[in-house]
């Protein structure tokens, strides 16, 4: 108990620094301030500082047994990795060298205690030590290729969850070494971690218009690969997969929307989309839901295709309907009501969820888009961490193997994305 009070007291020092110095660098006199300070506050001396300050840390937990001070001197050194954009984009002092300084001074930070859990044996050292050869190829070997090519090295959103997961997962592994009664996902997020780090090496060699089109096939996949799952069975496995091509789903949206995409890309997007959120739900309504699951999952599969050829002939051509806006509920969140409804209820029930699903779907009821209204009206920080939470969610579930709570989790974001949608639009028209 004693260690989680530490870990949470922590968490609001390096919290309320990030906030304090989000809204202080917007005050003229703060930027005048870190102009005559650039050793104590440009963005590269905050990278050494983290740096160094993890370091410390690492000494003090595994060879000095200062457990509680290394864990808040620990959270605030990886707070500052958010602040040290701040201060660079806010005074304008964004560098080539800053690129590169960032996220190795990240690697700097949650490597090292990584290794250090991973010989006490609190996680996977095979794990851990592919984790770093990926890490370090991305840092040295590939930016190295890409300095040659003459492109940028800036670490992409797939870099930045990670990140966030790894610091994180170090927290974590503190956090189990005293109570050992906590389920431990350690391993789960350690290959989340590598999956995420793989991504974001093979990113840097893509050109960015092609992004988007990138990840609307690995959600086409995700689809196929829940069809198949879905044969055997495997239902909740079936749904992590599906769930999966929704992430992929929200970051292609954003990936076309900042680089733009190719002319193909709006028509792969709109088969994915049918595939993982159309067919992919309908399989597992006629595989687990009874004697009248043809009936409803056919019905199901024509109110997604209704949606989706609404969408692109009528709703997209309206000049009353403001971008980003959606008549009916988007097809990924049709899908969740089927997908969480799975788990938890009886198949007659189940009907009755995939019918309410298509109603909202095929109504003119206005939602905001996820990716590109609301998520794009929050912080940029706070997007990485929603984003980390349902990776290391997935995470839990995978270890836990619980499908009831899976499935209360799937329906509970249903409900919190309507409600945020509806109070959104409501908001905006005030």
């Amino acid at each position: 108990m004693e260690r989680f009070l530490v870990i949470v007291a922590s968490a609001l020092v390096g919290i309320a620094i990030y906030v304090g110095m989000a809204r202080a660098v917007k005050k003229q006199s703060m930027r005048d301030y870190i102009e005559s300070h650039a050793w104590l506050l440009y963005p590269n001396a905050i990278c050494y500082w983290r740096a160094a300050m993890a370091l410390v840390a690492y000494m003090l937990f595994f060879f000095l047994d200062k457990q509680n001070i290394a864990i808040l001197i620990f959270t605030v050194a990886a707070i500052l990795d958010g602040v040290d954009g701040i201060v660079a984009r806010n005074c304008n002092l964004v560098s080539k060298w800053g690129e590169w300084l960032d996220p190795f001074c990240d690697k700097l930070t949650y490597l090292p205690p990584l290794i250090g859990f991973a010989y006490l044996g609190i996680i996977s050292p095979k794990l851990v030590w592919i984790l770093v050869g990926v890490e370090f190829a991305g840092q040295f070997l590939a930016r190295h290729i890409l300095k040659l090519l003459n492109t940028s090295g800036a670490a992409n959103n797939f870099g930045k969850i990670k990140a966030i997961i790894c610091f994180g997962l170090v927290i974590f592994c503190a956090l189990i070494m005293e109570n050992p009664f906590i389920v431990d996902i350690g391993d789960e997020i350690l290959i989340a971690c590598i999956i995420l780090s793989t991504a974001s090496l093979v990113f840097k060699f893509v050109p960015n218009r092609l992004y988007a089109d990138i990840l609307s096939t690995l959600n086409f996949f995700c689809g196929i690969t829940s069809l198949y799952y879905t044969s055997k069975h495997a239902f909740a496995m079936a749904i992590v997969v599906i769930i999966l091509g929704q992430l992929f789903d929200l970051f292609d949206g954003r990936m076309a929307m900042i680089h733009g995409g190719t002319k193909y890309g709006p028509y792969l997007d709109d088969v994915a989309d049918f595939v993982s959120f159309g067919l992919a739900p309908a399989y597992i309504i006629i595989e687990s839901a009874g004697s009248f699951a043809y009936t409803f999952a056919f019905i199901y599969v024509i109110g997604v295709a209704y949606r989706l050829v609404r969408f692109v002939a009528v709703d997209k051509k309206k000049k009353d309907l403001p971008e980003g806006i959606f008549n009916g509920l988007p097809s990924p969140a049709g899908a969740l009501i089927v997908l969480g409804a799975a788990l938890v209820v009886p198949p007659k029930i189940l009907w009755v969820m995939a019918a309410i699903s298509v109603v909202l779907m095929v109504s003119h009821i206005r939602f905001a888009h996820l990716g590109r209204v609301l998520l794009k009206n929050i912080p940029k920080p706070l997007f990485f961490m929603i984003s980390a939470t349902i990776i290391v969610s997935i995470a839990y579930i995978l270890k836990t193997k619980s499908g009831l709570l899976f499935g209360c989790l799937i329906l509970c974001s249903v409900v919190v994305y309507a409600i945020v949608s509806r109070w959104w639009l409501k908001r905006s028209q005030a």
